[in-house]
């Protein structure tokens, strides 16, 4: 199973929705990164992934995007290809 990384804040409803489809995926680890109000954190995020919303979600290198994209993935069933490599 791949890696995931994923850019959060513990209050973000889409963060919490993007873990608990992952989860319901497979993923038995993922990789938090709570932005938490840190500023420089929230800006070397911006930086990586060229947005400035969380989550911002890593499946190995691919930078997939927010939630609305990862559910995207998942309807379309790409998201099971990912995951697998």
């Amino acid at each position: 199973m791949a890696q995931i990384r994923m850019y959060c804040t513990r209050s973000c409803p889409y963060c919490q929705r993007a873990e608990r489809l992952l989860k319901k995926r497979g993923v038995k680890q993922i990789e938090k990164i709570d932005l938490g109000g840190d500023r420089k954190r929230w800006q070397a995020m911006e930086q990586e992934t060229g947005r400035n919303t969380v989550p911002q979600i890593y499946i190995g290198t691919v930078h997939v995007g927010g939630f609305d994209e990862l559910a995207e993935l998942d309807r379309s069933g790409r998201l099971k290809t990912l995951l697998s490599q």
